[in-house]
């Protein structure tokens, strides 16, 4: 069985890539980094990958918003084969392959009308904006799963302990019908929470105030996943901030980091439909 192959964007500010890529070599994959004008000028095709990863960082410098220019790079500039990227994203997506994005990753997906696309016609119905604390957040929160998500990345995930990084991180959406539909489909997949699960609008344990506390987001598919914390940054228990005490206390705890389930699973699941595939 060939092995699982994950795809991460990099450049014009994007900086998390290499973290992005250890996660996914961590948990058993290969990881490939390629420039964005490897891709937009070059032709390269993402099509022999399963996983299409935008990391965090901030593209453009976040000039206009976080995330905006990106997406306008991905919607509108002409690939050598006079398609658009997203172009080439939607025939990935159909094909029933898997797109992730982070931090300004996030952001992108959710410009470009890739979360949640509830209309199916990639169209932006939500944003993440300025923190309500108006700064720079960079600090550990709580994010507890949602029940009934579709999403594979979070399977058996119930509360998970991740740094975000962002000051733009405030999700707002559209309007009540939206919202609506977000609920009834179960797109809200992570919301930020106490350490018991409990989730709250509360600074900073929300640290950017968005609605519904939301932290997470899939689209209708389960197949493109979006959050604000980053778990490329907590591959192992030496990430933790607090992780000598938390070692003095447990010492038999687990040396994975918390961030690390999330690349685990998702290369499982791709595994696991590919021999389904073989056998049928």
């Amino acid at each position: 069985m060939k092995k699982v192959r994950a795809l991460v964007i990099t450049g014009f500010g994007i900086n998390c890539e290499e973290e992005m890529a250890a996660a996914y070599t961590l948990a058993g994959a290969e990881a490939v980094i390629v420039h964005l004008n490897d891709i937009l000028v070059d032709g390269f095709s993402i099509h022999d990958f399963d996983v299409l990863n935008f990391p965090g960082g901030f593209s453009f410098g976040d000039d206009i918003a976080s995330g905006r220019v990106l997406a306008n790079k991905i919607r509108f500039k002409k690939l050598p084969s006079g398609l658009t990227f997203i172009d080439e994203i939607k025939k990935f997506i159909k094909a029933g392959k898997f797109v992730f994005g982070v931090c300004n990753g996030f952001q992108v997906l959710v410009k470009l009308g890739l979360l949640p696309d509830l209309s199916g016609e990639i169209k932006q119905e939500v944003t993440l904006t300025r923190n309500d604390s108006s700064k720079f957040e960079d600090r550990w929160c709580y994010c507890k799963r949602a029940d009934n998500v579709k999403t594979p990345f979070l399977k058996d995930i119930d509360i998970i302990y991740l740094p975000v990084r962002h000051g733009e991180g405030k999700l707002m959406i559209a309007d009540d019908n939206v919202q609506k539909k977000i609920l009834d489909n179960n797109l809200a997949v992570l919301s930020y929470c106490d350490s018991t699960g409990k989730i709250t609008d509360k600074y900073p344990l929300n640290p950017n105030g968005s609605e519904m506390s939301i932290a997470g987001l899939t689209d209708t598919t389960g197949q493109v996943f979006g959050l604000m914390p980053h778990p490329e940054a907590f591959l192992t228990l030496y990430n933790h901030p607090d992780w000598g005490r938390l070692r003095r206390e447990n010492p038999s705890i687990p040396e994975d980091g918390e961030g690390l389930k999330i690349f685990k699973n998702i290369i499982t699941h791709i595994a696991s439909q590919e021999r389904k595939d073989e056998v049928s």
